[in-house]
């Protein structure tokens, strides 16, 4: 005998009995590919342009551009700077203009290399600073302190080479008088800053980076970025040696700290110590040409960058410095059960 009261009987007609049991899961559509698109979580600092969207022709052609910005953009600044100064009638102080020209020429290719790795590798821009995708300005304030002091340590092993070796020290310091001096102290304080980064953002991170798109290795990216930046150097014998160990080191604590920034830091410190002692003793015009350096200059780079680097990898371990980049919120956690039908 039917049941009075059967569920079937209150079936709207035609719409089919949906069966007992748990609740079907389907995948969600595809969503479209975003324009920006980060590296994946865990990436070390020289694989973050390695993104899902790497093709081998993104490095290639970014790094072309960036080499052609930097050629067209100092090109322009050189020559505006020297007609502006020509017009002034600036030609007295030649040695404080040239100065201001050549660090303008620098500083103005970080929004070029920040424009190619959006357009060209459509990564976040910020990639170019650390595996957070900023800078750690905590971190890099912590590193310019630590870099004053190795540049310090730096010099007094410089003094003592040249007196034990029978140099002239007066060759070391001079002073022509605060007239001279101050203006040259003032554009190296303001524009230091960003010629440095602008040469770090370049050589220790567009270059490291696009080889670590291709080598699973950091080291062909260090030592081409070190090879390319001595180049654009003017230096010679000595000279060549200084800088390279400079760009090799920085190089390898980019990656070992996942950031730009204990490489900034040095590189701020060591051009504005440059550039202050030579427009302070008035070899600010010899400094801009570079040249030769002597062999007891090596001396305090060995001592500079010694204390530098054994200081910034102990912090950078003490204080937990991030050299991969972070999983979002909840990577890796067990998934949830599903609700109850």
């Amino acid at each position: 005998m039917k049941p009075m009261h059967d569920p079937q009987d209150f079936q709207p007609a035609g719409t089919p009995h949906q069966p007992v049991g748990p609740p079907q899961h389907y995948l969600p559509s595809p969503r479209p590919t975003a324009w920006i698109v980060s590296a994946p979580p865990g990436s070390r600092y020289d694989r973050l342009a390695r993104t899902p969207l790497h093709a081998w022709w993104r490095p290639v052609l970014g790094t072309v551009l960036v080499a052609v910005g930097f050629v067209v953009i100092g090109a322009a600044i050189v020559i505006g700077g020297s007609l502006i100064g020509w017009i002034a009638g600036a030609k007295t102080s030649g040695s404080l203009l040239d100065l201001t020209i050549n660090l303008l020429s620098l500083a103005a290719v970080i929004p070029a290399v920040y424009g190619v790795a959006v357009w060209i590798q459509r990564r976040p821009p910020g990639t170019l600073s650390s595996v957070l995708g900023r800078l750690r300005w905590r971190w890099m304030a912590l590193c310019t302190g630590v870099a004053v002091g190795a540049a310090a340590l730096g010099q007094a092993a410089l003094v003592a080479t040249y007196a034990a070796t029978g140099e002239d020290l007066d060759q070391l310091f001079g002073w022509v008088g605060w007239s001279r001096f101050l203006p040259t102290l003032i554009v190296t304080l303001l524009l230091v800053p960003f010629q440095a980064a602008a040469e770090e953002y370049i050589f220790r991170g567009w270059l490291i980076q696009a080889f670590g798109a291709f080598f699973a290795n950091p080291w062909p990216g260090i030592l081409l970025g070190a090879t390319v930046f001595t180049a654009m150097h003017a230096y010679v014998d000595w000279g060549i040696v200084d800088v390279f160990t400079f760009a090799v080191l920085m190089g390898w604590l980019v990656v070992r700290t996942g950031g730009l920034e204990a490489a900034i830091a040095l590189h701020l410190v060591n051009n504005v110590l440059a550039f202050g002692l030579s427009g302070a003793d008035g070899t600010l015009e010899e400094a801009l040409k570079q040249g030769s350096v002597p062999w007891q200059g090596l001396s305090g780079t060995v001592v500079q960058l010694g204390v530098f680097g054994i200081a910034v990898v102990i912090l950078a371990r003490r204080r937990g410095v991030a050299t991969l980049s972070p999983r979002p919120a909840g990577f890796g956690s067990p998934a949830l059960p599903h609700p109850s039908p």
